[in-house]
């Protein structure tokens, strides 16, 4: 497995997410939406929408891994010269490692192209919140607060599941994650429909979450940052944020960097005060976003390695 998981990863590096292609995610994506519109219509009066929130999230993670699984087998079985390759496809799927450094890349060189509408516009398409109304503080800020986060969530995450199991159970992660990001908000329309798929990716993320926030001030450390007061911020305030594993990367990347982040925020319209991460150390300069992407590589890497020495020390034991 080691193997694929290193060629899957080497894909990823090299290829990114490109539009062009039929990445499975956005497959899951339609499953998600179609079995959403027919779950609606047939759990509203029957059991709650709570109940069919759980047979979506059930359904979208079991058929992921089902049919990864399967066709591993059929590889395997029928084209087994056809298998590594196979397998790191899947790994590469599963991994965002190179789209979110060129998502946050085509922020900062719209910044430093002066072009702050079309830093807007790029921003919009790696956050939840609005970004309209933001100054180029405030873009720099939101930029690094979810490169820490999709450190974990888009990278960390999906490769600690590889390792657990193997390509289906990185893309049962994906599938996760997928739900989450479409269905898991607290709003009028998803509080109760996609309760099940927010508690799934909060428990999933766990481990990752708190991995990525104890590596990546170290991380920091390779590129000159201060790895010490990333671990200081990271103790202080990993606790403060909404969500029980989001506070550990970003906490982490705010103390690295000496940057204050969260504050006020609009989603769809409504304005939510998000609580404050770290402290302003220093003023807040566009070189943070590649200083984050550079941190957010390098915590990957050392993910990865920390991986393999589990790994190899648990076959060993066996």
């Amino acid at each position: 497995m080691e193997m694929q998981i290193v060629f899957g990863f080497v894909l990823d590096l090299l290829l990114g997410d490109p539009v062009w292609f039929p990445h499975p995610v956005r497959i899951i994506g339609k499953f998600i939406t179609a079995l959403e519109n027919i779950l609606r219509g047939a759990f509203a009066e029957l059991l709650g929408l709570k109940a069919g929130g759980v047979v979506l999230t059930t359904a979208t993670v079991v058929v992921t891994y089902g049919v990864a699984r399967g066709s591993l087998e059929a590889v395997r079985i029928y084209a087994p010269v056809l298998y590594l390759v196979f397998s790191a496809v899947l790994i590469y799927f599963a991994l965002a490692m190179r789209s979110l450094a060129c998502e946050a890349e085509g922020v900062y060189k719209a910044l430093e192209g002066n072009d702050l509408e079309l830093a807007k516009k790029r921003l919009a398409g790696i956050v939840g919140r609005d970004t309209h109304n933001m100054d180029e503080e405030e873009i720099i800020k939101a930029t690094v607060e979810t490169v820490a986060e999709n450190t974990s969530d888009g990278v960390v995450a999906p490769l600690f599941y590889i390792f657990l199991g193997g390509p289906a159970g990185g893309m049962a992660y994906k599938a996760a994650s997928t739900l989450d990001s479409m269905v898991g908000y607290k709003n009028e329309k998803y509080a109760e429909f996609g309760w099940a798929s927010a508690k799934l990716d909060d428990i999933l993320n766990w481990i990752p979450a708190r991995l990525t926030g104890y590596l990546l001030p170290l991380a920091g450390a390779v590129w000159g940052k201060d790895a010490k007061r990333g671990y200081e911020i990271l103790r202080r305030d990993k606790r403060k944020h909404e969500s029980p594993n989001a506070g550990y990367p970003e906490a982490a990347m705010a103390g690295t960097l000496g940057l204050r982040l969260g504050g006020r925020a609009i989603y769809g319209g409504r304005l939510v005060e998000k609580p404050y991460l770290g402290e302003a150390d220093k003023a807040v300069e566009r070189r943070d976003i590649k200083d984050a992407v550079r941190i957010m590589e390098t915590t990957v890497f050392l993910a990865l390695a920390f991986f393999y020495m589990i790994m190899f020390k648990l076959v060993g034991i066996v």
